[in-house]
């Protein structure tokens, strides 16, 4: 498998993020119904398609170790070599991703409603407050004080916090459903909780990525990982703010388009490749 063309790479595309990439393509994507159910993954098969991205043997090996040891994969052993499959909590993971990923509408809510969170993380809970940032960042969190989130839409903070809070942490945790009235403003809260030309700046970036690529069936597995990877993080940087507080020409629905585009052209040759390099190692 040769590397992807050079116009949709991503200088900050991390192993771990093109792991859980491939894992959501193998258990989720659109024909793994073929493939056994939870069929682990053999090492080779990381191997190989880490290293078309440029990632060498040692760092791929080093980060399904990691991997293992942070709960997020469960080694199997085959023989003399080994194969990995998701855990319970990656599998809840890529679930909760893919449901945004793969919206048609990625960057729009239903209704003019605004979750409020103010959730204090206790000093015994310390440990989990970058899991926690992530996990709210993911779902469109941005912050107005400290302690103090919002995020457009109206977002189930329950199921989003559940497994990383035991129940009594989560009973300091308070949220809201509604919309800001005077004196506040949408706008002023926009302002105080994103960095408005940083998300146009990432919207751009991604768009001069990938805009005008030109996918290639042979190596359609690399590049829709990149494409995957990198669509990703710009969906942890634009939680979807409402058109109406933005200017005109914002660009997210060009990156929706961009990447759906993409996606539908790679999608079923990178399901071919991945089945058959499944099958290879099976």
């Amino acid at each position: 498998m040769s590397a992807p063309v050079e116009a949709g790479s991503s200088p900050s595309t991390v192993p771990q993020s093109l792991v859980l990439d491939f894992l959501g393509l193998h258990m989720l994507g659109r024909a793994q119904a073929a493939r056994k159910a939870g069929q682990p993954v053999a090492t080779q098969v990381f191997l190989t398609v880490l290293g078309a991205l440029g990632v060498s043997d040692s760092a791929t090996r080093t980060t399904l170790n990691r991997m293992v040891a942070r709960g997020l994969l469960i080694r199997h052993k085959q023989g003399r070599t080994s194969a990995f499959g998701p855990t319970e909590d990656a599998m809840a993971l890529l679930r909760r991703g893919r449901a945004r990923m793969f919206s048609p509408t990625p960057f729009d809510h239903v209704e003019d409603i605004w979750t409020i969170l103010n959730c204090p993380v206790p000093e015994s809970l310390r440990n989990v407050r970058y899991q926690l940032h992530g996990r709210l960042s993911w779902a469109g969190f941005g912050t107005v004080q400290a302690n103090l989130w919002i995020a457009p839409g109206r977002i189930d903070v329950e199921e989003l916090l559940d497994d990383i809070f035991p129940a009594e942490a989560l009973g300091l945790v308070q949220a809201f459903h509604g919309a800001p009235t005077g004196p506040s403003s949408p706008g002023q809260l926009l302002h105080a909780a994103w960095d408005l030309e940083a998300l146009r700046a990432a919207h751009l970036g991604f768009l001069a990525r990938w805009e005008a690529a030109d996918p290639r069936a042979a190596e359609a597995l690399p590049q829709l990982l990149l494409l995957l990877d990198d669509w990703g993080r710009l969906l942890r940087t634009d939680p979807g703010l409402p058109a109406a507080y933005l200017e005109e020409d914002w660009p997210a629905e060009r990156s929706a388009r961009t990447f759906q585009r993409l996606e539908a052209c790679l999608g079923p040759l990178a399901d071919e490749q991945l089945q058959q390099l499944m099958d290879a190692e099976g």
